[in-house]
């Protein structure tokens, strides 16, 4: 199966029909209740320097053959307002830690190994109804001191039109280093903390097989009137 040569747009925004409808199948009345998504801090590894390859698809490099190594994850979701509508026009960028553990990054000299079929970053402008995807490994845990371990997670921006700029961080359920992570749990709020926490589920038919689904969607504040 020669995954990278797929068309990588195809894929991420063609697949994943299934679990992307259940995504925009809300009810008027759960949109109603929706809550902004915590902001986290982006920390100090947003690339220096963007790749020239800087698509939705972070498990392929382009002009390399190889795929990133790692569990593939496939993040999908929307960018919407606590009214439940889709944030048209907005750009969500991701940055991660490899399978390693360890950025693209000059500020992260530590003894572990960089991928250099892992692009480290990506970018992604939202459709219509709000919806955007990338295609990513799950990352590895990292010391971010000697006495904190930071759990697997994913740095997320998102460029709203008129707005400024939203961070925020994406943890994985299960993990537990979560329970000790200091920024996640500087969310006090414990409802609020558990919408920066994903669960990694089976993926459809039309993605590969092994690969795992995180649904995360960005709730931002309210739109203003056009």
């Amino acid at each position: 199966m020669s995954t990278p040569s797929l068309n990588r747009r195809l894929i991420l925004r063609g697949a994943l029909g299934a679990t992307a409808s259940v995504v925009a199948g809300m009810s008027p009345a759960l949109a109603a209740l929706l809550s902004r998504t915590p902001g986290q801090s982006a920390g100090p590894f947003y690339p220096a320097r963007k790749p020239l390859d800087k698509d939705n698809d972070l498990a392929q490099v382009a002009g390399r053959p190889g795929r990133a190594k790692g569990d593939l994850v496939h993040i999908l979701g929307r960018v919407l307002d606590t009214d439940g509508r889709a944030v048209t026009g907005s750009r969500v960028e991701i940055w991660q830690a490899n399978t390693h553990g360890r950025y693209d990054h000059p500020q992260d000299s530590r003894d572990a190994p960089l991928d250099p079929d892992f692009q480290g970053f990506g970018a992604d402008t939202v459709a219509a109804d709000g919806s955007y995807r990338f295609r990513t490994i799950k990352p590895a845990p990292y010391p971010a001191s000697a006495d904190w371990m930071r759990p697997p997670h994913v740095h997320f921006a998102v460029f709203a039109p008129g707005a400024k700029p939203f961070i925020t961080q994406m943890y994985f359920a299960g993990d537990p280093l979560n329970a000790r992570d200091r920024l996640l749990n500087g969310v006090g709020d414990p409802s609020a903390r558990a919408r920066l926490v994903v669960a990694l589920e089976n993926p459809p038919p039309d993605l590969e097989p092994g690969s795992r689904v995180a649904s995360f969607d960005i709730v931002l504040g309210k739109t203003p009137p056009a």
